[in-house]
């Protein structure tokens, strides 16, 4: 397949394609559910440039190097989500690579093997630490959004493992995000309940 053209005029009457050939409209919950998770890709392609913005401050470049890598396969399995949301269960073809269990249970092992030597949690996070930790943040809550919007479509259509995967890989995002700001040494940001108001001008 290739492209040779970027426009094709034919959702200017407000409907888009789905894999198996039907129009459906823009703004049907199978469509917001693959556009946020396109989003969430768009945001972990960002969190790789902040990475390799930052990239000289981790003590140890192999800890920069296999989380880009890990940025870099997650970006490569939510584009599969894409194509898993935008195909029908019934229109799947054999070859057709979809989100597996295999996949959540990566995820949960990149939970766990990031977690292993971050300090418990002892208060609520904000966003916000390192220019990465910060994107990854974002990500974490559109992945989120994408979560609930793959649950909104499953109250009417199948939707296979794509609102465990999310669910873990919010997980993951959180967990990677504060990660990167313990090995930057960087604090993570603590929700502070008695702040005081700042100052007004």
């Amino acid at each position: 397949m290739r492209i040779t053209k970027v426009y094709t005029k034919s959702g200017d009457d407000g409907t888009t394609g789905l894999v198996g050939g039907q129009r459906v409209p823009k703004w049907d919950p199978r469509i917001e559910a693959y556009g946020t998770s396109d989003e969430l890709m768009s945001i972990l392609g960002w969190a790789r440039q902040e990475l390799k913005h930052e990239s000289g401050r981790f003590p140890n470049p192999v800890d920069s190097e296999n989380l880009d890598k890990l940025l870099e396969f997650l970006g490569n399995k939510l584009f599969t989500l894409g194509g898993d949301l935008a195909t029908r269960v019934a229109d799947r073809h054999p070859m057709m690579p979809v989100i597996t269990e295999a996949d959540i249970t990566f995820l949960e092992n990149v939970c766990d093997a990031y977690n292993a030597n971050l300090a418990p949690l002892k208060d609520f996070i904000l966003p916000g630490g390192s220019r990465t930790a910060a994107t990854l943040h974002i990500g974490r809550t559109v992945c989120r959004r994408a979560e609930r919007a793959v649950l909104m479509l499953a109250e009417k259509e199948e939707t296979g493992e794509a609102g465990r995967f999310l669910n873990r890989l919010s997980d993951a995002l959180f967990v990677v995000a504060r990660w990167v700001n313990f090995k930057l040494q960087v604090p993570d940001v603590t929700w502070n309940r008695d702040l005081p108001e700042p100052p007004l001008p």
